[in-house]
């Protein structure tokens, strides 16, 4: 892909995979969620360089091409504060714009609150602000068959994602968080049972890109990728009226199906999110589904380097 470069960089023991593109002096480093890794952020990477930033994007420790932790489930969210940190220290950056995408906000927040002085800015996508705690997500309030309480059960995503093979498994991913509805199995049904076989994947998802996500979860599996977010997310990270300063963007698209969680959609159009983050701005993308920077990159590219350029100083 254009230009984008790969390295391992050393972050407490463990090689840890940076691509980067630009070699401008202001540093934009994007982070993934699940099902995603770097790649997800390569539309984005290129027209942050082409606006003269240098642009990176790392595979989370135990995702893609990074290793992984020593015991995968003793893993958290502090952990991937380490892998941020670590990156920006063994790269000699001292500053940096955080964009998290999906369970890589939650670090973006994290470094934020517990590292002020190493971000620029903020910008997230699809996920408001939100801390790993018991009430993280208020799943109590779904059905059973929620997608993220049957991942949360030790073995059993294992057991459902062993029935195929992992690029039918990131499709399924892929195809169900592509929908405007909360992805929900009945009790007779595990998750990827919900997806048709003949779904095409999405318009702007090629087969191409699948064999790219396909090829790096290969490498990494899922266990680590199960544990961070899902099977950590209620532990709490022990910080206490909690407040991100730095200048913020939350990027929504109006159908991603986590707008629906309970109490989600008015925590964001109430803006009691500010309490939070006092110098937010919200940008709703109307047709926007969970994957908004893929499917409408353009859109998604305008709105992030518009709140480089205001806070780029």
């Amino acid at each position: 892909m254009e230009q984008i470069q790969h390295k391992h960089v050393q972050v407490k023991g463990l090689k840890l995979h940076v691509a980067e593109i630009g070699a401008g002096a202001k540093v934009v480093l994007f982070l993934h969620g699940f099902p995603e890794i770097w790649y997800s952020w390569r539309h984005q990477m290129i027209a942050a360089a082409h606006a003269s930033y240098r642009a990176l994007a790392i595979d989370f420790r135990g995702y893609g091409l990074s290793d992984p932790p020593l015991e995968p489930e003793k893993a958290s969210f502090l952990d991937l504060v380490d892998d941020v940190i670590g990156v920006l220290d063994s790269l000699g950056i001292s500053k940096a714009f955080l964009v998290g995408k999906d369970a890589g906000a939650i670090p973006t927040f994290l470094v934020a609150i517990l590292h002020p002085e190493r971000v620029s800015g903020v910008v997230t996508l699809g996920i408001p602000f939100m801390l790993p705690g018991p009430s993280i997500l208020q799943a109590h309030l779904l059905p059973k068959g929620f997608y993220v309480t049957r991942w949360q059960e030790p073995g059993r995503a294992e057991a459902d994602f062993g029935r195929l093979d992992v690029q039918t498994v990131i499709k399924n991913i892929y195809t169900l968080f592509s929908s405007s509805e909360i992805p929900i199995a009945s009790d007779d049904k595990e998750i990827m049972d919900l997806v048709d076989p003949s779904t095409p994947l999405p318009p702007w998802f090629s087969h191409e890109d699948l064999a790219a996500y396909a090829d790096l979860y290969k490498n990494s599996g899922f266990r680590t990728a199960l544990q961070v977010p899902y099977r950590c997310m209620n532990k709490d990270c022990g910080i206490n009226n909690p407040k991100i300063k730095a200048p913020s963007l939350l990027i929504m698209g109006e159908k991603d199906y986590c707008i629906k969680f309970p109490g989600m959609e008015d925590f964001i159009r109430s803006e009691k999110v500010k309490e939070f983050m006092p110098d937010l701005e919200i940008d709703y993308i109307p047709e926007g589904s969970h994957f908004v920077q893929e499917q409408f990159p353009e859109q998604v590219n305008q709105l992030i380097l518009s709140f480089l350029g205001k806070h780029g100083a």
